[in-house]
């Protein structure tokens, strides 16, 4: 199976998936920005985009390995990946699907307000880039074809990825972490995903 985690910028995306994969044995996080940094690196010039998802390349290159890794891995899949145009969604997740490979999709959603305070708080500038796409991903996550959605105004990512997993009917490892740890390992997914 293949837990797909959507959201806006701040959504808390990549920290759900991280306290999944903690508590979920067997489980792995695929990251899809992978193939877009190497494809931006590997692009000239001329042929540049100004957002990787835009390549043909990239949403098929991430729906082929997708569909590698769930013919060849026991576990769960976890991938942490902001996608709202429909048409790149069904190009990936709607040909896995087709493909017979079980998807469950999730948006992770949240108030303007909430995104803006959550990229702050992990360093981010009211005029970054995740910022100024915020109104872009309400938007087109609002689309049908991104159900189900998930409200995190209210809930830490402990709460989220309990959620996520009661909806799924899978059991998670109980957390046995002190408030402290579980800091640290969120603080620890934060500095790993600095993208330069």
């Amino acid at each position: 199976m293949i837990i797909w985690l959507n959201g806006a910028f701040g959504a808390g995306k990549t920290q759900t998936a991280f306290e999944l994969h903690r508590r979920l044995p067997g489980s792995f996080v695929f990251d899809p920005e992978n193939a877009g940094y190497y494809i931006r690196k590997n692009v000239p010039r001329e042929l540049a985009k100004p957002d990787f998802q835009d390549y043909p390349l990239w949403r098929e290159f991430n729906s082929s390995f997708l569909r590698y890794l769930d013919q060849h891995y026991s576990g769960t899949l976890i991938v942490p990946m902001t996608v709202v145009d429909p048409r790149y969604f069904e190009e990936i997740v709607g040909q896995l699907r087709k493909d017979g490979v079980v998807v469950r999709h999730f948006a992770l959603c949240a108030t303007r307000e909430t995104l803006l305070k959550r990229l702050r708080s992990r360093g981010e500038r009211a005029a970054g880039w995740p910022a100024q796409q915020i109104d872009r991903c309400l938007a087109g996550l609002a689309d049908e074809a991104f159900r189900e959605h998930l409200h995190t105004d209210e809930l830490s990512i402990r709460q989220v990825a309990e959620t996520i997993a009661e909806r799924l009917g899978i059991a998670l490892l109980p957390d046995n972490r002190s408030r402290l740890s579980r800091w640290k390992d969120r603080i620890a997914t934060q500095i790993r995903h600095i993208r330069f």
